[in-house]
Formats: C-alpha cells, sequence, structure tokens
C-alpha cells in the first residue's frame, strides 16, 4: 500500500468481524513496527498480546469494573480539563459517533451499550497492551509508545486489518496486571485492539474531519 493512501486511509475501527487474527498475521505486523524511531534508539516500549481466554477475562474484567463504578486508576493518568480547541474536537467526535448509529444524546440505555462495547474493545479478538518503564524518564518513553502504536496501526491497515487505540483499556492496570501477569515495574499505557474491521457498519463509515493546517502550523521567518 502507498505510503500517503495508508495514512488517510487508516482509521479507528468501532467495530470488528468475529474473526480471530492469525498469530503470524500478528507477528509480521510487529516485525515491522519494532523499526519504530524512537529517543537516542532506546526502544523502551514493551508490548503484550492479550487474545484467547486472556482476552475473554480482560473484557469481562474491564465491563464489570465500569458497570461497577469502580474508580479509574490508570498508569497515566488522562486530562481532566483540555483546552477549548481539543475539547471542542473531541466532543464533536462524540456526537459524530452516536449519531453514525442513530443514537439520540437523550437515549442513555443506547448510549450506555455503546459504551459498554467501547470498554469491551469493540470485540476485537487481539488487544496489544503498550507500557514503558516506571522511571523519570516518562515524556520521552510516552512519545516512542505514540511512535510505535501509530506504525503498528499504519502496519495492520496495509495488511487489510483495523485498529482503534483505547485509553479505555488501560483504566484499572492492578487488575489488569492479574490476568495478563504485567510485571509491577510496567505502566500500561494504552491498548490496540486489532482486527478485521466489519466495513459494513456505519461506525467504519462515517466522515472523518482533521483540523486544517493554519489551527496549528505556525511559520516563522
Amino acid at each position: 500500500m502507498e505510503l500517503t493512501a495508508a495514512i488517510k486511509g487508516r482509521r479507528s475501527i468501532r467495530k470488528f468481524k468475529p474473526q480471530d487474527v492469525p498469530r503470524n498475521l500478528i507477528m509480521e505486523i510487529l516485525e515491522t513496527a519494532r523499526w519504530s524511531p524512537s529517543w537516542g534508539n532506546t526502544q523502551p516500549w514493551d508490548l503484550y498480546i492479550l487474545t484467547g481466554k486472556i482476552l475473554a477475562k480482560f473484557k469481562e474484567m474491564n465491563l464489570q469494573q465500569t458497570l461497577a463504578g469502580a474508580e479509574i486508576a490508570s498508569d497515566v493518568p488522562m486530562l481532566t480539563q483540555w483546552p477549548d480547541a481539543m475539547k471542542a474536537r473531541y466532543g464533536q467526535l462524540g456526537k459524530i459517533v452516536l449519531s453514525a448509529q442513530g443514537i439520540k444524546r437523550e437515549d442513555k440505555d443506547a448510549r450506555d451499550k455503546y459504551y459498554q462495547n467501547m470498554v469491551s474493545v469493540f470485540d476485537a479478538p487481539c488487544l496489544i497492551l503498550a507500557c514503558i518503564s516506571r522511571d523519570n524518564l516518562v515524556e520521552y518513553q510516552m512519545l516512542d509508545i505514540g511512535i510505535i502504536a501509530q506504525t503498528i496501526c499504519l502496519a495492520a491497515h496495509d495488511k487489510g486489518l483495523g485498529t482503534c487505540l483505547l485509553a479505555a483499556a488501560a483504566r484499572y492496570p492492578a487488575e489488569i496486571r492479574k490476568i495478563a501477569a504485567i510485571p509491577d515495574d510496567k505502566k500500561i499505557v494504552v491498548g490496540i485492539a486489532v482486527g478485521y474491521p466489519d466495513t459494513s457498519s456505519p461506525l467504519n463509515n462515517f466522515a472523518r474531519e482533521r483540523a486544517k493546517l493554519d489551527e496549528f502550523v505556525h511559520w516563522m521567518e
């Protein structure tokens, strides 16, 4: 696949087919992703691949914790207050996602069902948990995690797979460690859902928006 087409064609997939992804295909994607750049070639990432029974346990736990109203205790806290421009874009995406499903704002049951699907990683057959070590280089490690996550998403798209980056997959690290045996000295940063996209779903077909260049590019001459 041509690079520009891959970058523009990749999108977050929010409905996957009930079809397992072969292990060798995941390994091919990761073989490509290991060539991602990192600060000083430190390659600070650790990737934990959840499939099968382990992933089923994770989905059950993440849903139960959410339904119980458990306090979110992510290793990497989310922002609680967003700058106005980012908050507006985030809110707009939420409206688009609900609208694509025909869900009205006042339909709480339908909104809750969608939210439950999200914390169940949209029923993807594979989840990659990207982790970093607990040390003083968190900022640069986070940058590198973003780079390898993008590479994974692009490489998966090239193979006909879909992905979705999910902070919702990293909300309960203590519970995750009971299931996936991720060491305590690793911070769980983000989950990457991987699977075959359901191309018939409106969730995977709505028009996407991006900020214009003049909103974030600043020439200094």
